[in-house]
Parts: C-alpha cells; structure tokens; sequence
C-alpha cells in the first residue's frame, strides 16, 4: 500500500500469527449474531473512525446479503432514522458507538443497560467483542494505508 508515495507495512505478510489470530478472532465474535446485525455494527463503527476501506468492503458485503439500500444510507443518521431499524439493532448501534468513541465518554451506563435489555448474556459478549473486532481492523487498515475498493479477502472479486 502507498499513501502519498509512501509504502506501507503489509500486516498479512509482515505479522501473519498475529493476523491469523485477527481472523480467528473476528470469527468466533460474529458466532450467534445476525449477519445483517454484524454489518450494520462494522458500518457504523468503520463511519465513526473513518475508515473507508472498510466501509466499502462493508457496505458492499451488505448489498451481497440483501440488504435494503434505504437502511445502508441511515446508519450514519440512525438515532434520527429510529424506525429503519429495530430496537435490536438501535441498541447495538448505541453501543458500537460508545465502544467505538470509549476514549470520550466510557460506555456510559444507560447504553450498557439498554444492549443488556435487547441482548442476553452471551450475544452480548459476543457483540461487543465483535465491536472490538471491527475497530482492530479499522486501526490496521487506516494505519497501513488500504485503499478502499481492493478488498483482499480470497473470493472477494475486487482487485488487490
């Protein structure tokens, strides 16, 4: 990757353990949510770090499960947008973005309770590992300068 001429460190080829442990990571904190749930998260929480790489490659996955392109365009504005998505989903977007923005505010009480109502003990802990997850990728994409649109994931048909 090259930002401003400038080459980047390749995560994949550089560190490959501590990748391999990412992809394993990430995995095991999706198991037991909905796939639409994790993206409408790893959108949000990709918006809030801008981090456009991931963004694109998540609201392309997205389009691919079905996703309604009306949703897709509220998530930034989802607290306005109340009724394009469920109390589920607005409970998990409250606390992406509290996890997200942790160095702010903490992940104050109310928006804990408020997942903890919507989600029992394990999807909870599953969510908000899956939320550190995407935060992780965030970080590694932005600091190595990925370039939005060349998704390197085997069989994702975009160029590398």
């Amino acid at each position: 990757m090259t930002n401003n001429g400038m080459q980047r460190v390749n995560i994949t080829k550089a560190a490959p353990k501590a990748f391999k442990a990412l992809i394993g990571f990430d995995a095991a904190a999706r198991e037991g949510l909905d796939p639409a749930l994790v993206e409408l998260v790893q959108i949000r929480a990709s918006q809030l770090n801008h981090c456009a790489y991931c963004l694109h490659m998540h609201t392309s996955d997205a389009r691919k499960a079905g996703a309604d392109e009306q949703r897709l365009h509220m998530v930034a504005v989802w607290r306005e947008a109340t009724g394009f998505f469920t109390e589920e989903e607005q409970a998990a977007l409250d606390l992406t973005e509290a996890v997200t923005k942790v160095s702010v505010d903490g992940v104050p009480d109310e928006v804990y309770r408020r997942a903890a109502a919507s989600f029992d003990e394990t999807r909870l802990a599953t969510l908000i590992t899956m939320i550190c997850t995407i935060n992780t990728w965030n970080r590694i994409a932005i600091s190595t300068a990925k370039v939005p649109g060349t998704d390197e994931r085997p069989g994702s048909g975009s160029a590398a």
